[in-house]
């Protein structure tokens, strides 16, 4: 894969909540999630490229539950936080014009769950005219058949899938 222009590209994380990342996942456990995703998110700050992490809050309720906070250890200043209220990150959230804001034209996605938040947020993304990298080892769902359909089978037609070691920026190579 060739190594992606960082003043174009933006890393956008989905959902790295605690008690989304402490569920039963496949086809790898949270803990390797976060490892993967960490890693990305250094190599684009480095790079000076946008980190984007994305966090559901339950609509209608005063308080949200336990554990709906982002990772603590991921989030570095500097990372721009948007939270979604539906499955996908870019209804009414104003992560579109965010990235544009940023000069984003390519997104590179990782999180949980790959069939839901991940692919949600991808589709839009597509319709919105967004060239995309999927960050495999960056993502899991809550069955191994839910991450395997979307990565084998739909996030093909809508850009590419890699490892995250195989996803650079130009100079961090």
């Amino acid at each position: 894969m060739p190594a992606l222009d960082p003043g174009r590209t933006a890393l956008v994380l989905v959902d790295l909540m605690e008690r989304i990342v402490a569920l039963p996942l496949a086809p790898r456990p949270g803990g390797d999630v976060l490892a993967a995703a960490g890693r990305l998110a250094e190599t684009f700050r480095t790079a000076g490229a946008p980190v984007v992490h994305i966090r559901v809050e339950r609509p209608g309720v005063d308080t949200q539950p336990p554990g709906s906070d982002l990772v603590a250890a991921l989030v570095r200043p500097g990372d721009e936080v948007v939270v979604k209220r539906t499955i996908g990150g870019f209804q009414d959230t104003g992560l579109d014009e965010l990235l544009r804001s940023r000069g984003a034209r390519t997104l590179v996605l990782g999180g949980i769950a790959t069939n839901l938040g991940v692919e949600s947020t991808a589709r839009a993304a597509a319709d919105l005219g967004y060239d995309l990298v999927f960050a495999e080892d960056a993502m899991t769902a809550l069955t191994a058949d839910e991450h395997r359909a979307s990565v084998q089978l739909d996030f093909p037609r809508l850009g590419t899938v890699a490892d995250t070691a195989a996803i650079t920026l130009d100079g961090t190579e």
